[in-house]
């Protein structure tokens, strides 16, 4: 069980947030993802960035309307693509402090392919996934990680596939950070983000969160009577235990904190022929003349 902490020891006031937009949600009284901003916005505003300094990209959904309610530089991409387009972003300008904001559907479902071979590609930037485990855009069918059973607006009867396990995924395929946090215990969620910041590589938080309107199992009280933070004891180097540890989720209680971390190279460091970001090399129009002229 988590004990609730909703306040943030010796954060910057909330009025002098340069991240903070007055801008209007579509999401729902209750709903985990204005925990996640609010975390965002304020552990980038402690570690004094400026909305200049970062890129927030997302795919489709409601967790991926995130970079619409914050002061920073923005890309919505298309459902499940959000991956590739910070791949692309990344090698034109790596100044930017590189964020993903999206759902599990996104991530996992429809995003699923490249999840699996960014992490084999280790691009260096932080991966937030809103784990409410169903649709909420879509208006509440099943997603990758609702449970067996479970029934919801279109399974009827109930859930046919099995769950996916992300970060049991994400540590067998070899994520070199990979962490779990609540969006109800907003000072662990700024830990893991600051943490998941810090790390050289693809930093993937799996971030559990109710969805009011869709998902009546899997609600807030739910999550925090399970949740729990890993012992200090963990050694989050120790790939094997990381992966039994995965395994708990449920009414056996669900992991909070960084179930694995290693340091390996990233994408970038392992093209040594672009010894800088693409922006830096000298451009002229008039390099593409030839091209354009074979074409027309």
């Amino acid at each position: 069980m988590v004990n609730i902490n909703t306040t943030f020891e010796g954060e910057k006031n909330k009025s002098d947030n340069p991240f903070v937009t007055n801008n209007p949600t579509s999401w729902c009284p209750g709903c985990g993802n204005f925990s996640i901003l609010d975390s965002i916005n304020q552990t980038l505003h402690e570690l004094d960035y400026k909305p200049q300094d970062v890129l927030m990209v997302s795919g489709i959904g409601q967790a991926a309307k995130l970079p619409h309610y914050i002061r920073a530089h923005g890309l919505n991409t298309l459902h499940g693509r959000a991956i590739p387009a910070a791949m692309g972003a990344q090698a034109a300008n790596d100044t930017f402090k590189l964020f993903i904001t999206s759902g599990d559907g996104d991530t996992y479902g429809e995003g699923g392919n490249h999840f699996m071979h960014n992490i084999r590609r280790n691009l260096d930037l932080v991966h937030i996934v809103h784990d409410n485990q169903v649709y909420g855009l879509t208006k509440g069918q099943g997603s990758p990680t609702t449970a067996m059973g479970q029934k919801t607006r279109l399974q009827f009867d109930g859930m046919r596939h099995d769950p996916l396990n992300p970060v049991a995924l994400a540590i067998s395929l070899g994520c070199g950070f990979v962490a779990r946090s609540f969006s109800g215990d907003p000072k662990h969620l700024k830990e893991m983000i600051k943490a998941a910041m810090a790390y050289k590589g693809y930093a993937l938080i799996d971030v559990m969160q109710p969805c009011v309107t869709f998902n009546h199992v899997n609600t807030f009280k739910w999550y925090k009577d399970r949740a729990f933070y890993i012992p200090e004891t963990h050694d989050p180097t120790d790939k094997v235990r990381a992966f039994e540890l995965a395994q708990t989720f449920g009414d056996a209680g669900i992991p909070m904190g960084i179930l694995y971390r290693e340091e390996k190279s990233t994408f970038m460091q392992r093209i040594p022929h672009i010894d800088r970001p693409l922006i830096a090399y000298p451009r002229k129009p008039s390099d593409i003349d030839g091209l354009i002229d074979q074409m027309v």
